[in-house]
């Protein structure tokens, strides 16, 4: 089998071995790395490739898949000279999740070394590898996307190429990040709250399931608002909002829970509400703390 039909996965936890896994499954001869021995067993039985360092890992294939924790510890492995030497004229596509900023840090680095560099991120869980259900954004070289896109395919699910900027995958994913870790952290104090009422968790679960239910609609709605400078809050004035947050902190800190995270959403609204909006939606301090950035890098800059 020729160079361009291999690829080489660097990182085998969870995602890394999910990853590799699919390329094995579909065919391809797959090298495996990881920093941490033993985590390849599983892999090589099923017909991957082990290599004995991270430098003979990559010279293996012209295709390199990095899945690793952070951009620190794929550093820590790409950035060694003999490993970047035995990259020199070949890809790396990086799925590790991080900062846009990182990534076009890295990508940089790739292109003083002569490699070829994507970045992309991984928006499923492990387990939807290889099925029609994952989902994978990619950033950087359009060419580059285009001529390992068949290999990337392998992993299954679909792949949508977001443009030249190589950090627009992980905005993208910082972005959608946000709003998970927000809304899980959302829900950890709702049953918080719920449990200290006598209201179990499995008793307030169908109806939060409800409430997310509604979210996809207005998500959308507000999205077209923001992008037009429309922040109507017509039916549901942030006024409203901020006094059934006030409710919420009354009666999480009444059963002593911490209520940090509504207070600060709360002292948000509050901000708009003086600032002369209290007639628009909550989604206007979308506004606000752009202003909130702008201003904030005006003085450092100043």
């Amino acid at each position: 089998m020729s160079e361009q039909s291999a690829v080489t996965v660097i990182g085998l936890g969870p995602m890394g071995r999910a990853l590799a896994g699919a390329f094995v499954d579909s065919g391809l001869r797959t090298t495996v790395w990881n920093r941490t021995p033993g985590r390849d067993n599983e892999l090589v039985e099923r017909g991957a490739i082990r290599a004995r360092s991270a430098e003979e890992a990559v010279a293996a294939s012209d295709l390199t898949v990095v899945c690793v924790v952070n951009y620190d510890a794929a550093d820590s492995v790409l950035r060694r000279e003999a490993v970047a030497d035995a990259l020199k004229g070949r890809s790396v596509v990086n799925l590790t999740a991080d900062t846009p900023g990182r990534a076009r840090d890295t990508a940089s680095w790739a292109a003083d070394h002569g490699i070829r560099y994507l970045d992309g991120s991984i928006m499923t869980p492990f387990d939807s590898i290889g099925t029609p259900d994952a989902v994978f954004i990619h950033s950087g070289p359009e060419d580059l996307y285009q001529r390992h896109l068949p290999m990337l395919k392998a992993l299954g699910g679909t792949h949508t190429y977001l443009g030249e900027d190589i950090g627009r995958a992980a905005a993208y994913d910082i972005a959608l990040l946000d709003i998970f870790w927000t809304a899980m952290a959302g829900y950890a104090h709702a049953l918080a709250v719920a449990r200290a009422e006598g209201v179990s968790a499995r008793e307030l679960a169908p109806f939060a399931k409800g409430i997310g239910s509604i979210l996809p609609p207005i998500f959308e709605g507000l999205a077209e608002g923001v992008d037009n400078g429309d922040f109507s809050g017509e039916g549901n004035p942030i006024t409203s909002a901020a006094s059934s947050m006030a409710h919420i902190i009354h009666t999480s800190e009444a059963h002593g829970i911490d209520a940090g995270v509504m207070r600060a959403a709360e002292g948000l609204a509050r901000r708009v509400i003086g600032m002369g909006h209290g007639t628009d939606g909550f989604i206007r301090i979308t506004d606000l703390l752009q202003a909130t950035t702008a201003d904030a890098g005006s003085s450092r800059l100043g």
